[in-house]
C-alpha cells in the first residue's frame, strides 16, 4: 500500500533537498519519489543528503510536469502554507496520513510539494483535490520543505500502522480520465458558444476547480461524459460546411 503513495517535488532548487526528501520517505517506508523540473538534479550533494536511501534517488521519476507526475492517480493532495484565492477542502498533516493511506489501497496518491520560496502556484493548487496544511507556531510557521515532507511521511506511516481502514467501495476517476472529462466538456462549451473565444474569462478553469473539489465518483464522470455526449450529438458536424444557398433562388422564368 505505501508504493502507491507518491512524493512530487515540483522545481526543487537546492539538490539537498531532494536528498533530504529521499532520506524522510525511506525512514516513514516510502519509495516512490518523483520530480518535476528539479533545478540542480543529478546531484552529488543530493546524494550526501539522502545518505542510506541512496536508492529511493536511484529510483525516482524524473518528469517534465505536473500532469504528466499524477496521470494515473486516484487522490492528490497539494501542500501550502498559506490560503489561496479559490477553496479546497483542507486536511491537517494526520488527517492527510489517514487519507492518502485509506485510497493508496486501491489507486496510486500523489502528495505534492511546491518550491522552496514560494510553494505550489494557484494553477498546481487547482489540480488537487485537497490542501493540507501543518499547524505551527503563529509567530513562525514557516517550514522548510524537507522538514514538511518528514512530517507527512510520519503521519501516513502512523497511519499505515493502524490497519483500522475499511475496503475503500467508491472508485473515484484517476487525473488522466478528469483530464479527458476537462478536454470533452471544453469542446463542448465551444461548440454550443457558452465559451467565446474573444471572451473566454476564466470559466474553464473555475470548472476545473469545481470538478476537483467535488471529486465525482466513477459512475458520475461517466453520467456527465454522457449528457456531453448526447449534446455534441445534437449539434451539426464542425466537418460539414454549411449548405450553400443558390445566388439566385427564383426559378427561370419558361422559355416559349
Amino acid at each position: 500500500m505505501l508504493d502507491n503513495i507518491r512524493i512530487v517535488l515540483i522545481n526543487t532548487f537546492h539538490p539537498g533537498n531532494v536528498g533530504a526528501a529521499a532520506r524522510a520517505m525511506k525512514n516513514m517506508g516510502l519509495s516512490q519519489l518523483y520530480l518535476v523540473q528539479p533545478n540542480d538534479y543529478p546531484s552529488e550533494e543530493a546524494v550526501s543528503r539522502a545518505a542510506g536511501a541512496v536508492d529511493v534517488l536511484e529510483s525516482a521519476h524524473i518528469v517534465d510536469n505536473l500532469d504528466e507526475a499524477i496521470a494515473d492517480c486516484q487522490l492528490v493532495i497539494g501542500t501550502s502554507a498559506r490560503d489561496r484565492t479559490f477553496s479546497l477542502p483542507k486536511l491537517d498533516a494526520r488527517a492527510c496520513g489517514r487519507k492518502a493511506v485509506s485510497e493508496a489501497r486501491s489507486a496510486p496518491v500523489a502528495l505534492i510539494f511546491g518550491r522552496e520560496t514560494m510553494g505550489l502556484h494557484n494553477d498546481e493548487i487547482a489540480r488537487c483535490n485537497f490542501h493540507v496544511y501543518i499547524p505551527a507556531n503563529p509567530e513562525y510557521p514557516v517550514l522548510n520543505v524537507a522538514q514538511a515532507i518528514q512530517l507527512v511521511c510520519y503521519e501516513i506511516w502512523v497511519a499505515s500502522e493502524e490497519n483500522d481502514y475499511p475496503d475503500q467501495q467508491t472508485p473515484y476517476p484517476l487525473t488522466r480520465e478528469m483530464g479527458l472529462f476537462y478536454e470533452h466538456l471544453e469542446r463542448v462549451l465551444r461548440r454550443t458558444g457558452f465559451i467565446i473565444q474573444a471572451h473566454e474569462g476564466k470559466v474553464l478553469d473555475k470548472l476545473r476547480r469545481y470538478f476537483n473539489r467535488s471529486r465525482p465518483e466513477k459512475t458520475e464522470l461517466n453520467i456527465l461524459r454522457g449528457i456531453l455526449a448526447s449534446v455534441e450529438n445534437q449539434l451539426p458536424d464542425p466537418a460539414t460546411p454549411a449548405q450553400q444557398q443558390p445566388t439566385n433562388p427564383r426559378p427561370e422564368a419558361n422559355k416559349d
